[in-house]
């Protein structure tokens, strides 16, 4: 869909939600993580009036997603258990990533098996990113990382 479609759709769809017409029986039903880069006209008063915090999932939950990402892999024997105990701070899509980046980690290194040493690699890359090998991070670099770290230890 190219730009301008998208922009006749959200016109719309907000055409739709300040009650033009009688729409009853329609719900809409939006959901994001990234709430602060949001258009301002969906987030204008009578838009989206009811706002559900839906937390981060607990241990228990953590362990299920990873199972359901893990069953893809052909051989695991990394303690999942283990992971979801050390992923405290993940969301679902985070756990997703991070089962995918370990079998990413072990097909590099030519191994059917995805162990725990794959999951410590593929945890630092969706915490840190990927690494930047021969780059030496600028001081202005470090100091951005270091606001961002300080945003998850303030959290």
């Amino acid at each position: 869909m190219a730009h301008s479609e998208h922009i006749q759709c959200l016109n719309a769809l907000l055409e739709e939600m300040d009650g033009v017409e009688d729409n009853s029986g329609i719900a809409v039903i939006a959901a994001t993580n990234r709430i602060e880069v949001m258009d301002e006209g969906l987030l204008r008063p009578g838009r989206f009036d009811r706002k559900v915090h839906v937390p981060l999932p607990g241990r228990d939950d953590r362990l299920e997603i990873l199972t359901v990402h893990a069953r893809r892999l052909p051989r695991l024997t990394a303690d999942l258990a283990r992971w979801a105990d050390q992923t405290r701070g993940f969301s679902g899509a985070d756990l997703a990533n991070l089962v995918n980046e370990a079998a990413v980690e072990a097909a590099r290194v030519g191994r059917q098996e995805v162990i725990d040493s794959d999951f410590t690699l593929a945890r630092d890359r969706v915490l840190m990113g990927a690494r930047d090998h021969g780059r030496t991070p600028s001081d202005r670099d470090r100091e951005f990382v270091a606001y961002h770290e300080s945003g998850h230890a303030l959290m």
